[in-house]
């Protein structure tokens, strides 16, 4: 090779060595579509045949069942089948359950006479049975007393069953009592020592020996034997003291206590004091 060319030998391979050691370009892959192409002159061919179209799958959707979902407009949304809504089917009704007044037809009671309980008489709902009433000349009142006690006495007659308080000008006031049954009587003259109101009763050991049964201790109270009030009789067991049950005035039942009507013996608590002479005979 002739010395001239040589350096016009040595620029052009050079100057290929970049565009050799260039990375390899890469073009974006093209989509075609999977229908033939045909060319006009096979589109008029007499053997042209177009490609038939291919049937695309069903499309399959999901519904609620017709059923359940009540009608009306939300399933007219829901439903799938773009059928007409039904008619809004209504929710059960529940019917609540009315009242019969048993007595209704029948006249209106008027109000309750007195002695009455709610309308009815006493005796028609099975009330208690009335006790036996009390001899009306038990109950309080003033008499003609010719006695030599002192005015403020307290005279107790146990065989007539009478208790008298002593007043001025030969009167007295005169209640009816119960008084002890036999073997429990006795006579003598005491003083009121002490006054109670609603009293508690501690029943004596001679009354326990004899009745083990009652209590040991009653606190006072309307069920309390003692009653509304009490008053001692000296040191002794013995009391005038109230009841609650007025029959037994009039009547020896008693361990020797002296009873009266709970309303008496609060009459009579308030007209005497502590110290009164009581001649029991």
């Amino acid at each position: 090779m002739p010395r001239h060319l040589l350096p016009l030998t040595v620029f052009f391979a050079l100057s290929a060595v970049p565009a050799a050691a260039q990375a390899p370009q890469f073009t974006a892959p093209q989509v075609y579509s999977q229908q033939q192409v045909y060319s006009p002159q096979q589109a008029y061919s007499p053997q042209y045949q177009p490609q038939q179209p291919q049937p695309q799958p069903q499309m399959r959707y999901a519904a609620a069942p017709r059923g359940e979902m009540g009608g009306g407009f939300l399933e007219f949304l829901f439903n799938g089948t773009g059928d007409a809504p039904r008619q809004y089917r209504q929710p059960p009704r529940y019917e609540v359950p009315q009242y019969v007044d048993p007595r209704a037809g029948q006249p209106e009671r008027d109000l309750a006479p007195r002695g009455s309980v709610l309308g009815y008489p006493q005796d028609a709902i099975g009330a208690e049975p009335a006790h036996p009433a009390m001899d009306p000349r038990f109950l309080p009142q003033t008499v003609s007393y010719d006695g030599h006690h002192a005015p403020g006495t307290i005279v107790i007659d146990t065989p007539n069953k009478f208790l008298y308080l002593v007043q001025d000008g030969g009167k007295a006031l005169r209640y009816g009592i119960g008084v002890g049954r036999d073997g429990f009587r006795w006579s003598g003259v005491k003083e009121i020592t002490r006054k109670a109101e609603w009293p508690d009763w501690v029943p004596p050991p001679e009354m326990l020996k004899r009745r083990p049964e009652l209590p040991r201790h009653m606190a006072g109270g309307p069920e309390n034997p003692l009653g509304a009030r009490a008053m001692y009789l000296g040191s002794s067991l013995y009391r005038i003291h109230g009841s609650n049950e007025p029959s037994t005035i009039g009547t020896a039942v008693s361990s020797g206590c002296i009873r009266m009507r709970n309303e008496d013996v609060i009459d009579l608590y308030g007209r005497v004091k502590v110290g009164t002479k009581v001649v029991v005979i």
